[in-house]
This record gives structure tokens, C-alpha cells and sequence, in this order.
């Protein structure tokens, strides 16, 4: 099938090359003439594990194109994907401009029957407002379907190659079975393919995350209570994670979530409720929960430290909002870093993929080192905000000899308590006891 992609973004590039890898023509449209120059280079623009084999594959065999042309793009197209952007607004909105710019663009060059995609996350009634855009423009024949992403950065090609479900929401049995043959490939072992109105489709997305959202939320109120009653959040975590009404994931507290999901999402569905008149009052307290708990190792710091942290150096291991991804859009780490600096700290970080993107947004506010280790070098304490899996089992000798101090503030609950305790170290974490083997000087 020949598809068109719009939108070489996070989403529209894993899914654009996913497709070709099952047989597809795909054609990607950007409009960031620098970017598609790279891409038809070779060069995979996000980091993403896995990503860079299919492409790469999928270049050679001619089955995968990227081009700044949108005619040349959506020329002889069965189906196209929108995966475009739809940034927050001044009051929390999703911004549909992108979205029905590109559907307006789209009713003057289409001419025959095509399938017309949402991949963007996109609020109740987009699908319609797509399809009169399209209509307001030209005369050719449109289905537009509603077709979520739930990709997970950091294992989004297995997300999209093995989905756990996908939604289609179209009320045409035409571009129902054009979906179907699309994604049949995809969900031959029996996950299944759950077709649904528009409306629903576009909802669901929006649901998946917030409740996600409220979960995590929930368990980080947990671990304040722990940290305040003297229970331990690992075992709570463990007793209740054993209920399969509950389950097991999304049970790990920590600083808060970030990345381009979640927050954006929680933040559109609130809006659109009121615009309704509906009040979604869990969605309020989650997101002033998950405002407060970025910042909830700086008063850990300030009690050790004081509140005044002129002169004081930390090591910061970890920038984006989770593992195994580039992205630091909304990451806990730099709230984290703002505050430090407002209160007249000195940071150094590292982090193995997302210092760059952090340059570009931070700038020299803080220091860079090339290795882990090369952060801590004169350092007052340690804090970890991003669980990366080469900070799971570091050498603890090498942190005691290069800090001033032995003393870790984790933000992700890396490390055992008892081994904390039997090698010195003063260790703060997020629902559990804090370790203090002794206060060190300042």
C-alpha cells in the first residue's frame, strides 16, 4: 500500500518506518527543509532504541521517502497519516492549527478516494472538523479515521511493531477495511484491532493517559505519606501490585512525569471538560500533585544543606523525562535544575542521550560532563532523576572518592537501603526511610 506520513516527528517517524518495514511505499512530508535533508542522509533525527536499523533498512530497500513537497508526498497515497503537532494553548487547549492547516492544504490536491488519518493526539470532534476543512477546499471523496498512538519512548518500535491493541474510530466500513489490512500484519499473534466512532477513539487516547497519569500521581501521594508514617513505599508497591485489579505497572514513584504525553494530555482534557461545563476535579489535584513532586528533592537538599545553596555543587545524573529517549519536554530534572540554581546552587549533569537537546534549551546555566563519573568530580552530593539502567550498579567507591560528601538525593529509588547503609552514604529517597549514617560538614 502507498501511504503518506505528514509530519516526521517523534510519532510520524516511527510510525512512517514501521509501515515500510512491513512491505508499504512510504512517503514522509516535513516541512523543515534542514530536517529531511538529514533523514534522506541517513540520519535518524530522534533517539530512538531499534528505530535506526529499520530505517536505515527501509531506506536501502526503497520502501522509504521524505520529501518537503506535500504533493509530491500524498500523490497516489491510499492513506494518510496526520502527525502533526498539537501543542498546548494559552489556557491548556490543543492547538488544531497544524492539523486543519495541512487537512485544508490537503482538499486542493486530493482527487481520489483516500483514507485521511488522525495519529495526532487530538481532542473529541477533530475528525469532523478534518473532514469539513478538507470539504471547504476540493470534492474528492474523504474518510477521516481516528487512529491513536500509544507508543512508549524508549520502546516505541516494539510498541508499534507488537501493539498491545489498536483503535480505530471511523463509522465507514470502507476505510475500516483499508485500516484493517493496514494493521493486520501487526496483530497476527491476536491482539485485537477495536473499532469504535470517532469521538470514542479520539477520547480514548485522551483517557489512557490521564488515568496513567492519575496512577502514577497516586502512588507519589503514597510515598509522602510513607515518608511522614515510617512505612516503606517498595513494600506498598509490592502488596498492592499483586491485585491484578490494580497491576503491577505504573506503581514506581518518583519526581513526577514529563515528557510530551502525559502533561500535554492531562491539560487537554481538563480544558475540554470545562469548555463543557464539566468540572474533572481528579485531573486538577493530578496535575498540581505532579507540579509539586518534580520539585520534591530540593527540600531534602534544603534540609541538609540549608536553605541559602550559594557555593554548593551538585552532580546531577539524569535530563530526560525517562530512560532510554533523548526528549527532556517537561522533564522533573529540569524543574529540579531551575530551582537549584535559583538558590544559588551550581549544577554539572550528564546524561547519555539528552545533553544536547538540553544545551539547546539550557544553555551554560549548567555544567556538562562526558561520563557519570566526571560529574561528580568535586561535588557537594549526587542526585539521580532519570532512571537509566547504567546507573543502576555503579562503582559506590569511585562516587565516595570523587564526591565531597557521601551523600545521594534519588529522585527514582535506584538503590537498596541496606547497601546504602552498609557502605556510608547519607541516601534520601522518594517514600522510603532516609539513610544517615552521619551529617557531614559543610
Amino acid at each position: 500500500m502507498k501511504i503518506a506520513v505528514i509530519g516526521t516527528g517523534y510519532v510520524g517517524l516511527v510510525t512512517g518506518t514501521c509501515f515500510a518495514e512491513t512491505g508499504n511505499t512510504v512517503t514522509c512530508v516535513d516541512i523543515d527543509t534542514a530536517k529531511v535533508e538529514k533523514l534522506n542522509a541517513g540520519q535518524v533525527t530522534i533517539y530512538e532504541p531499534g528505530l535506526e536499523k529499520l530505517f536505515l533498512r527501509n531506506q536501502k530497500e526503497g520502501r522509504l521517502f521524505f520529501t518537503t513537497s506535500l504533493e509530491e508526498a500524498v500523490k497516489g497515497a491510499k492513506v494518510i497519516f496526520l502527525a502533526l503537532p498539537t501543542p498546548p494553548g494559552e489556557d491548556g487547549s490543543a492547538d488544531l492549527s497544524y492539523v486543519l492547516g495541512v487537512a485544508a492544504q490537503l482538499g486542493k490536491i486530493i482527487t481520489d478516494y483516500t483514507v485521511i488519518v488522525d495519529k495526532s493526539t487530538v481532542p473529541v470532534g477533530t475528525a469532523k472538523l478534518v473532514r469539513e476543512a478538507i470539504a471547504k477546499q476540493g470534492h474528492a471523496p474523504v474518510d477521516v479515521v481516528s487512529n491513536p498512538e500509544f507508543l512508549r519512548e524508549g520502546v516505541a518500535v516494539e510498541d508499534f511493531m507488537k501493539p498491545d491493541r489498536v483503535v480505530i474510530g471511523t463509522s465507514s466500513d470502507k476505510a475500516a477495511k483499508i485500516m484493517n489490512d493496514l494493521y493486520a500484519p501487526f496483530v497476527r499473534q491476536g491482539n485485537p484491532i477495536i473499532y469504535m466512532d470517532e469521538a470514542s477513539a479520539e477520547l480514548t487516547k485522551y483517557a489512557a493517559n490521564a488515568f496513567l497519569a492519575v496512577k502514577i500521581s497516586f502512588m507519589n501521594e503514597i510515598a509522602r505519606l510513607c515518608e511522614r508514617m515510617g512505612a516503606d513505599v517498595d513494600m506498598v508497591r509490592r502488596g498492592i501490585g499483586s491485585d491484578d485489579r490494580i497491576g503491577k505497572r505504573f506503581l514506581f514513584p518518583g519526581i513526577g512525569y514529563g515528557g510530551s504525553c502525559f502533561p500535554k494530555d492531562v491539560q487537554a482534557l481538563v480544558q475540554a471538560s470545562t469548555s463543557i461545563g464539566y468540572d474533572f476535579r481528579i485531573l486538577d489535584a493530578v496535575m498540581e500533585v505532579n507540579a509539586e513532586q518534580k520539585l520534591h528533592l530540593v527540600p531534602k537538599i534544603c534540609r541538609y544543606f540549608g536553605d541559602d545553596l550559594t557555593g554548593k555543587h551538585f552532580a546531577l545524573w539524569g535530563l530526560s523525562f525517562k530512560p532510554n529517549t533523548d526528549d527532556i519536554r517537561e522533564a522533573p530534572a529540569l524543574y529540579m535544575v531551575d530551582e537549584l540554581i535559583k538558590l544559588g546552587a551550581r549544577v554539572t549533569a550528564f546524561d547519555p542521550e539528552a545533553m544536547k537537546n538540553t544545551k539547546e534549551q539550557v544553555g551554560d546555566r549548567i555544567g556538562y560532563a562526558d561520563n557519570q563519573y566526571h560529574a561528580l568530580e568535586g561535588a557537594d552530593a549526587l542526585i539521580i532523576a532519570t532512571e537509566w539502567n547504567e546507573f543502576r550498579t555503579p562503582d559506590f567507591d569511585k562516587i565516595g572518592s570523587l564526591l565531597k560528601h557521601k551523600l545521594i538525593f534519588d529522585g527514582r529509588n535506584l538503590f537498596d537501603l541496606e547497601q546504602m547503609q552498609s557502605l556510608g552514604f547519607h541516601y534520601e529517597s522518594v517514600g522510603r526511610k532516609a539513610i544517615q549514617p552521619g551529617q557531614a560538614s559543610s
